[in-house]
């Protein structure tokens, strides 16, 4: 059921299904170690493929080998970016249209696929994408454990409840990976010996938590947890709290007026949630519009700040519901 980070190959299957062969017989010809750093593939029209490690960048010679010189990476054709994009529609030509317009598509298993290029624009919004220039891909993997560092912060052993908290970090500091394992943990009951485990709803609309595929979680998120794939977070908030009677729920980046409204309403409910946001730190998230309310309202327990300092999942800091620290970090939370 996942797509664990000990296998890098396993976690690329679905990434590599969607390049051109030629393409695709160089990823087959990198090493596990280089395939276990790698974050994102950057295919940009008549500029060389990148690959963004976790330390550093590097171009694709034409061996197969990593260079530093743009002028030796293999070019990047339209014609590779318009297979790509062919192979992506194959999974579901619906979802793929009403992905794109917010920029992006998912594959299965929760990689999602970053498109620029010239956008159709109607009544001010954003309906497609043509003459698409460039794709990145961003590489979705597992890390069971990750949230060890930070489980014990979440759960209130007077109240035996658990507590709402939002993660807060930069793109790429391993948000999705901390509650897609926080989910994970909840549902099986990792929480104190003697607690049995939390019935969790995912709400996942960009499928990256869950990595699902026709409706089934590629992920393991443990016995007791029900996914709303695709479902927009603020009504699928309140479809939970309705119908799935859930003890926490879990979703990613919340941003919109309505997305703070159903957070305020599951708190009111008794209904804990676990959510991240995009934000250099819990000042900068509360300058948001709408996210004051929240704060003020006391809506989250706790505020995990994240960076890369010491690699993805960097526990910066652990806040309570005022702001204030109840651990400076430092450590990774995996």
């Amino acid at each position: 059921m996942s797509a664990a980070d000990s296998n890098p190959r396993s976690a690329l299957a679905q990434v590599i299904a969607v390049m051109p062969r030629d393409m695709a017989r160089l990823f087959q010809g990198l090493g596990d170690d280089l395939l276990h750093e790698l974050e994102e593939i950057r295919l940009r029209a008549g500029q060389p493929l990148e690959l963004c490690l976790r330390q550093r960048s590097a171009f694709v010679a034409e061996g197969g080998e990593l260079t530093s010189s743009p002028h030796r990476g293999v070019r990047v054709s339209a014609d590779e970016l318009a297979q790509v994009l062919q192979r992506l529609t194959q999974f579901s030509r619906y979802a793929v249209e009403e992905d794109a317009r917010h920029g992006y598509v998912t594959l299965p298993g929760g990689h999602r696929v970053g498109i620029a290029g010239r956008a159709v624009v109607e009544a001010g919004r954003v309906r497609a994408f043509r003459h698409v220039t460039s794709l990145n891909v961003r590489i979705s993997r597992d890390h069971p454990g990750a949230a060890s560092a930070i489980l014990p912060v979440l759960y209130d052993r007077v109240s035996r409840r658990p507590l709402s908290a939002l993660i807060v970090s930069p793109p790429q500091c391993g948000k999705t990976t901390l509650v897609r394992d926080v989910a994970r943990r909840f549902s099986y009951g990792d929480l104190a010996p003697d607690h049995p485990g939390l019935k969790v709803v995912v709400i996942d609309e960009r499928s990256e938590i869950a990595g699902s595929v026709d409706g089934i979680p590629q992920f393991d998120l443990g016995p007791r947890a029900d996914v709303l794939d695709g479902c927009p977070k603020a009504e699928g908030m309140m479809m939970a709290i309705r119908s799935l009677s859930p003890h926490v729920v879990v979703t990613d980046e919340i941003g919109r007026m309505e997305d703070a409204e159903a957070v305020l309403e599951a708190s009111l409910a008794g209904v804990a949630v676990v959510a991240t946001a995009h934000a250099a730190s819990l000042d900068a998230w509360r300058r948001r519009p709408w996210m004051e309310r929240l704060f003020a309202s006391h809506a989250f327990d706790r505020y995990v700040v994240l960076s890369r300092r010491r690699g993805p999942g960097t526990v910066e800091a652990v806040l309570d519901a005022d702001g204030r620290p109840l651990r400076r970090g430092g450590a990774e939370a995996r």
